[in-house]
Formats: C-alpha cells, sequence, structure tokens
C-alpha cells in the first residue's frame, strides 16, 4: 500500500503566480497520489514572516519542493521520488 503525499500550497489572494499553480494543482490531483491544501499566508503572522516574498510556495510532505513557478512534469518526478 502506497501512502498518499501530502502537499501544501503557501499563497495569498491577489496573487497571480499562486492562481496558476493553484490550477496546476487541481489538474494534478485528478490523477491521484497525493492530496494538497492551501494556505494563505496572510492568515498567519508567523507564515506571513516566513514566506512574505516567496509565494507561492509548494511543499511536497514537509519539504520545500518549488517556489514562485512550478513546472508540472517537475512536480510529478518529485512526487514519486
Amino acid at each position: 500500500m502506497t501512502l498518499t503525499k501530502q502537499v501544501v500550497v503557501y499563497s495569498r489572494k491577489g496573487c497571480h503566480l499562486c492562481e496558476v499553480v493553484k490550477e496546476s494543482m487541481v489538474k494534478l490531483a485528478r490523477r491521484g497520489g497525493f492530496t494538497w491544501k492551501e494556505v494563505d499566508v496572510d492568515s498567519d503572522g508567523e507564515l506571513r514572516r516566513q514566506f512574505n516574498d516567496e509565494v507561492p510556495v509548494v511543499f511536497i510532505n514537509g519539504r520545500k519542493a518549488f517556489k514562485y513557478r512550478m513546472d508540472e512534469q517537475e512536480f510529478l518526478k518529485r512526487l514519486a521520488g
């Protein structure tokens, strides 16, 4: 049995790059193999300090995988890795 990978997208409202990454997540999630959630960095002062100028940031199983832009093929490779 393979465990489902956990993906977190740190983003904020009004962020164009964030929207692009989230669209990719919706599309890629249809293939399965991972679940994902979005976290608004502006909802928490600590997150805002940590990621303020870096959104979107994508973590796969707790490890930072992408910042600003995400290549879908590279995402799938890292997900499988």
